[in-house]
């Protein structure tokens, strides 16, 4: 486990954290304290505790509506691939369509080019 020291109003706490995580956990906490910092200068000396508490519930508000935006994403997600599902079901009915229409007019092309290359049958008592 990893060590570090990280900075919440002014005081230092130090931390265990993941191999490699050190970076990220100081870029956390420096975020926090961001939160505590805008708080302790809007509502000035109100404790400590309380300041954590109204910067961890500001941080669980932005949560929640990050959550329920991502939920509104996944939503509007789901009912782009419905879209792109039908849409591609439905070319792929066209397609099928297309290559029997395609197969029948090639028989069909096909019965006439017969016709038109047999040969007449011969009537040769007719010609004496």
């Amino acid at each position: 486990m990893a060590q570090v020291t990280v900075t919440i109003d002014g005081k230092a706490y130090r931390m265990a954290c993941e191999e490699g995580q050190e970076g990220h956990l100081i870029d956390l906490a420096t975020q926090f304290d961001r939160y505590v910092n805008h708080l302790k200068a809007q509502f000035g000396e109100i404790g400590d505790l309380r300041l954590t508490v109204m910067a961890g519930i500001m941080v669980m508000d932005e949560l929640s509506e990050i959550k329920r935006r991502v939920a509104s994403m996944e939503k509007e997600l789901a009912s782009f691939r419905e879209g792109r599902d039908g849409a591609l079901e439905g070319a792929q009915r066209r397609e099928e369509m297309l290559t029997t229409a395609l197969g029948e007019l090639t028989e069909r092309l096909n019965g006439i080019t017969r016709k038109l290359t047999a040969k007449p049958a011969s009537n040769a008592h007719s010609e004496h």
